[in-house]
């Protein structure tokens, strides 16, 4: 099916050739009226001979140029219909022809020399349409692999990961080191004044659950009402005990907790039972059911939020990728080292390519001809050509006509 452009080409090769056509015949009808009339006057001798060698030159550049597309008249002449007969032929030379002097390195690497990448990328990424533009298609990109992607898949991807990763990496180090920093800046301390602080408001809201614990383990036999004051007594100690240990920052139970985590800090790291123990829990928090599912379901979330902040132009992801895709830019412009930097890794990229994947590349060429059929091949090039080469027939229909107009003037004026 021919393109828009190909049909124009095909009009315009159409007019040339009924205009170089034209040429030849008017060469004919001046070369019977001359032949006519050549005995009635010297002159018309001068107009037969140059009618008559215009047409033998219209007639050569027309089959020259008709033989390269095909048969003329479809006589099956020698050495006629070339492009269709050695179309393979012509699309290795054409493949050859382009990797060796387009696609050869040096060639590659003196135009990329005088055509900056990274400065031209620069002021393209610099100007704020260009890098929303990025931004824009990026998110496109994103969206679309978000799409591409089975989500069981990810999901079951992500969750064999973190388990590997999880079992591979020992938790109780780390974790004292973490634990001891903690405790030796002493940014604990409000985590247990919130802890002591609601203890003790839980023990004043449950004054019956402590009075009724000891109440209910009193012997039968003592009397009731020493049981009562028993319980008062216990639950006044017991708030006030509580009491203490909110109000004095340095209270013995809390120094007790503050030597506790800082020896289960030192155990986690060099303590192999307390290692052991923690990576036992360690590893059935990551094989609960419940983990497992939790880690395969925020992948929807996280997918969902990386999807609508792709898509709205607004949201803080594209409005920070463009930000930072213009700061890139205009670091491209400022930094001449970056930019003379990147601009030898694509030098040295595209070099690479040249010297190695020149002749694939251009193989394109030759496995497009290949695929062609002889007729194909012809008018594809006769459309892009063919108008040009009816000129050769108007110059041979001309040429031929003055040459000749010469040859018979001199050879009647001098050698008669």
């Amino acid at each position: 099916m021919e393109s828009p452009a190909d049909r124009a080409r095909a009009v315009a090769l159409r007019r040339m050739k009924v205009v170089a056509t034209s040429l030849l015949g008017l060469m004919a009808v001046v070369f019977v009226i001359a032949w006519t009339l050549q005995d009635t006057h010297p002159a018309w001798g001068y107009v037969r001979a140059m009618s008559e060698a215009g047409m033998v030159g219209a007639l050569a550049d027309w089959f020259a140029v008709t033989a390269l597309f095909r048969r003329p008249l479809g006589l099956p002449i020698p050495h006629t219909a070339i492009i269709p007969e050695r179309k393979d032929a012509i699309g290795e030379s054409l493949t050859s022809f382009v990797a060796d002097n387009f696609l050869n390195e040096d060639v590659v690497r003196a135009k990329l020399a005088r055509f900056s990448v990274a400065h031209r990328a620069g002021q393209w990424l610099s100007r704020p349409e260009s890098a929303e533009r990025v931004s824009a298609e990026l998110g496109a990109a994103l969206n679309g692999i978000g799409n591409v992607l089975d989500d069981d898949d990810v999901s079951d991807v992500m969750a064999s990961m973190i388990q590997r990763r999880a079992t591979d990496f020992e938790v109780g180090p780390p974790l004292g080191r973490v634990l001891g920093d903690v405790v030796s800046r002493g940014d604990h301390l409000d985590l247990v004044d919130v802890l002591v602080e609601r203890i003790h408001e839980w023990v004043l809201r449950n004054e019956h659950l402590v009075s009724g614990a000891v109440l209910n383990r009193a012997p039968s036999w003592t009397p009731k009402f020493l049981d009562v004051i028993v319980t008062d007594r216990l639950f006044n100690e017991v708030e006030r005990f509580v009491r203490g240990v909110r109000d004095d920052k340095n209270h013995q139970l809390r120094i007790a907790v503050d030597r506790f985590l800082a020896e289960l800090a030192d155990d986690l790291q060099h303590d192999e039972i307390t290692r052991a123990r923690a990576e036992t829990v360690k590893q059935r928090i990551v094989d609960n059911p419940e983990v497992q599912k939790l880690v395969r379901s925020a992948w929807g979330s996280v997918k969902a939020t990386l999807l609508d902040a792709a898509n709205d132009p607004t949201s803080t992801l594209r409005v920070r990728a463009a930000a930072t895709i213009g700061d890139f830019g205009r670091k491209l412009l400022d930094d001449a080292e970056l930019a003379g930097k990147i601009d030898r890794w694509i030098g040295d990229a595209a070099g690479y390519g040249a010297r190695h994947y020149a002749h694939e590349v251009a193989a394109i060429i030759n496995d497009t001809v290949a695929n062609w059929d002889g007729e194909a091949t012809s008018r594809k090039l006769e459309l892009l050509v063919g108008r040009d080469l009816q000129f050769i027939r108007i110059n041979g229909t001309v040429v031929g006509s003055l040459a000749g107009l010469v040859i018979y003037t001199v050879a009647h004026n001098f050698l008669g």
